[in-house]
């Protein structure tokens, strides 16, 4: 994501958040890189009333050429649809008394159906015909029961997509012993948070999920499903796959498919030969000589 500020709850927001949001409004297609969350105690958040909406965050995980899982045979080809702006991510907490904190886990109709018509919308587009909604309405009844009541009625109105719900524990059993039975997969926040990471680790590791912040108006913000990892950025040791298959989700929401295509085949080129590849995956590589092999490779 661009580097925005963080912010303190109920912070007005700073100067430097401003052209970040304009440029935003003015060129509504950006790549960017993660960004280091605040964690001195104090409870922050980068979206204020001044931002885009980033509604959905969409997650792909495929098997990836060259990268041998235990999963390759059967292989992993799922997308993870995120309710990008509430849940437990709200960022509404307090203190009760001392020694007992209260998180909320926020959930509304709007955002849930937001998600959910993005999701059937997407999996209609995209010829996949499953969609599971993950929750865990048996305890929180109301909240997650929001949720589902949302996706129903979407749901109702795709019926040529076979539409399911599954506890969220029940789904990571599930998916780790046959990720060949999940297609779309859609889901709260903090849901959707933790199982990108799972998925991501069924095709090879965070260096290969991308993913895009979806919103209303047009908006959205690519970026790779890992955090900043600064230590291996300072190496040189950072693989920059999942930014590039971030980059490709982008040109192809642009319209501009064939160069896409042309990277993409670079890409997966380079990993299948498994010569100049990065740690994470088996190889020796440094950052810079693998993207200039893939460099090399779409120049011809």
């Amino acid at each position: 994501m661009p580097s925005f500020p963080m912010l303190p709850l109920g912070a007005k927001p700073s100067p430097p958040i401003k052209p970040a949001v304009k440029s935003l409004k003015m060129s509504p297609y950006k790549l960017g890189m993660s960004m280091t969350s605040n964690l001195d105690g104090s409870l922050t958040i980068f979206r204020h009333a001044e931002s885009p909406v980033l509604c959905v965050d969409t997650t792909a995980s495929k098997s990836v050429p060259g990268v041998i899982t235990p999963y390759s045979k059967e292989g992993v080809d799922c997308v993870i649809m995120r309710e990008n702006t509430e849940g437990e991510y709200s960022g509404i907490e307090h203190q009760v008394v001392p020694g007992v904190v209260q998180s909320v886990k926020l959930i509304t109709r709007d955002a849930s159906r937001n998600v959910a018509e993005y999701a059937f919308q997407y999996a209609q587009d995209h010829g996949r015909k499953n969609i599971v909604a993950l929750h865990k309405a048996n305890i929180m009844k109301m909240s997650d029961g929001m949720f589902l009541e949302q996706c129903r009625e979407v749901a109702a109105r795709y019926p040529e997509i076979n539409y399911r719900e599954m506890y969220l524990d029940s789904a990571c059993l599930k998916i780790v012993s046959d990720p060949s039975k999940f297609d779309v997969m859609l889901m709260p926040n903090l849901y959707g948070d933790i199982f990108s990471d799972l998925t991501a680790g069924l095709i090879g590791g965070l260096g290969l999920a991308p993913s895009g912040n979806m919103g209303k108006d047009g908006i959205a913000i690519y970026e790779a499903v890992h955090g900043t990892a600064d230590d291996l950025v300072e190496a040189n040791k950072g693989n920059p796959t999942a930014l590039l298959m971030s980059g490709l989700m982008m040109l192809r929401h642009m319209g501009l498919k064939s160069q896409a295509d042309k990277i993409e085949a670079a890409v997966l080129e380079t990993l299948t030969e498994r010569k100049v590849i990065t740690g994470d995956i088996g190889g020796t590589a440094t950052n810079p000589e693998y993207a200039d092999e893939i460099c090399r490779k779409i120049r011809g």
